[in-house]
């Protein structure tokens, strides 16, 4: 089972794919950060975002997906323009007719660390210990989508033996 995990943003919208063995453990098969031009018009980035995932789900081929959650904090100009990227990453995954599953923010860090308020330190660290990585994936949008992968992963083996 491979599933790419999201995180979204405009300026940079991390990804992660990773594929659980049928023994339970995690892989990394690879991550990395989408970047748009800060100065191109909003409809090209979105677009640049959808192109370049496409590219991305057709060289992984991706069992399942999931995005994380917006959170909104005190910047609501930020916080919209993260809900244009998530809307533009939904719709593509749509498209690639793969499962979609979303978590929140405290959910992705109480399943990597077992504790819903880690802060990005412990998660980078529980990151790589899960998947066995010699050191914390960088940058730190990709190190998220990591995390959302694994969540979306431990989820679906709960939901696939009826204890969720």
């Amino acid at each position: 089972m491979i599933s790419l995990g999201i995180d979204p943003g405009t300026a940079s919208l991390g990804y992660g794919f990773v594929r659980e063995h049928e023994d339970g453990s995690l892989e990394e098969m690879d991550h990395g950060v989408i970047i748009t031009k800060p100065n191109a018009p909003m409809p090209q980035r979105l677009q640049h975002i959808h192109l370049e995932l496409l590219k991305l789900i057709d060289k992984f081929r991706p069992d399942r997906a999931a995005v994380e959650e917006l959170f909104f904090a005190r910047n609501v100009s930020t916080a919209l323009t993260v809900a244009q990227a998530r809307g533009v990453v939904l719709l593509t995954l749509n498209m690639a007719d793969l499962t979609i599953a979303e978590y929140k923010p405290n959910v992705i860090k109480r399943s990597v660390c077992s504790d819903g308020s880690a802060d990005k330190a412990q998660m980078k660290q529980m990151v790589s210990v899960w998947l066995g990585l010699d050191s914390v994936p960088r940058p730190d949008d990709a190190a998220d989508a990591l995390a959302v992968a694994i969540t979306d992963l431990h989820s679906y083996r709960l939901r696939d033996i009826g204890l969720a």
